[in-house]
């Protein structure tokens, strides 16, 4: 008894002090850290105001019945004088049952109405003429994301528009898989949904505050789980378009790295990955056009700095154990030429 005890008042206490605090304790970092009770989208501020609602209705409960409780042990605890005999039993209170039947009954037709708004207010799976559609598709360990109207393909970095009521730009996310079931989860965004295979799932995001934004896998989908991260940025309607531009030039080709061009198009990376402006095609790993433009390698695993790719080329397996991409067992020369090579695809 008293071990439960223990746990519901520590349960009640992280709910009602220690969540708020620390919510606030993370408030002077705005775009770098998780948290469904900090939104900054439609979605999230309805999934929030949810969230609340039961935990208020949970917090009532566990207060009164936690007080009934201790009220019980004062009341009837033992006392000198007593013969050790058992109070006067009472067998069956028809207003007591009625109570207890009743009053949940309540509660729970309460909360499944409330829920079941709140589902039919973001479940919404018809883009609007003015959404920017994204196809993402979940990968053992990666993210892909294609923007169809604009012919752009990347990976594991989201960049979408601010939607405000003046220029509404709400993005509209396709969730797909290529082989198990993942969860894509955006915590400050909104909800999360599961990305199952043969199956067509959506999310949508409507956000004014430009940044970036935190999520990650949330469904166990193997070895490299943990490490199937994604960012999102969220840019003004200026910038995204900067972005867009920036994505649809060609990779500038220089002369100085020619060796690595020549190496790479040479090697089992084009079975696996696509490049424009070469004949790499494959669809197996992320493609690598504007590779430099993105900040973190291997789904989050590092960020995207010379040193980390080196490491990345030279065994893969060593940041991300487990990861489809093999050794390629190159000599220092030619991993020079490859890491080159790619630090020029801005």
């Amino acid at each position: 008894m008293h071990q439960v005890l223990c746990k519901a008042l520590i349960g009640a206490l992280w709910m009602l002090v220690l969540m708020p605090l620390a919510a606030v304790a993370e408030g002077p970092m705005p775009h770098q850290y998780s948290n469904i009770f900090d939104p900054v989208s439609v979605t999230g501020h309805q999934i929030k105001d949810i969230s609340w609602f039961v935990i208020g209705i949970c917090a009532l409960i566990f207060l009164i019945t936690q007080g009934i409780l201790l009220w019980c042990i004062l009341k009837f605890r033992a006392r000198p004088g007593d013969d050790g005999r058992d109070p006067p039993q009472i067998y069956g209170s028809t207003p007591v049952e009625v109570a207890w039947t009743i009053v949940p009954m309540i509660i729970v037709v309460v909360l499944f109405l409330a829920t079941a708004r709140t589902i039919a207010e973001i479940q919404i799976e018809e883009p609007p003429e003015e959404a920017l559609v994204v196809d993402v598709v979940g990968h053992r360990w990666w993210w892909e994301f294609k923007y169809p109207e604009y012919g752009i393909t990347t990976a594991n970095e989201l960049h979408i528009p601010t939607s405000t009521p003046e220029n509404w730009r709400p993005t509209f996310l396709r969730l797909l898989s290529q082989d198990v079931i993942h969860s894509f989860w955006v915590p400050r965004l909104g909800g999360k949904s599961d990305v199952v295979p043969n199956k067509e799932n959506w999310l949508w995001y409507d956000t004014p505050t430009a940044g970036m934004y935190l999520g990650q896998c949330a469904e166990y989908c193997g070895t490299q789980h943990a490490h199937m991260l994604l960012r999102v940025y969220v840019h003004t309607p200026d910038e995204f378009a900067v972005w867009v531009a920036d994505q649809q030039k060609a990779d500038v080709e220089d002369p100085k790295v020619a060796a690595g061009r020549e190496l790479f198009q040479k090697t089992a990376c084009i079975n696996c990955h696509t490049l424009g402006g070469t004949v790499a095609n494959g669809t197996y790993g992320p493609d690598l056009s504007h590779f430099m433009s993105r900040k973190t390698l291997g789904a989050g695993v590092a960020l995207n700095t010379p040193e980390n790719l080196r490491a990345w080329i030279e065994d893969p397996q060593a940041l991300k154990p487990g990861c489809r991409m093999p050794n390629m067992k190159l000599t220092e020369l030619e991993v020079d030429h490859i890491v080159d090579y790619l630090l020029t695809l801005q």
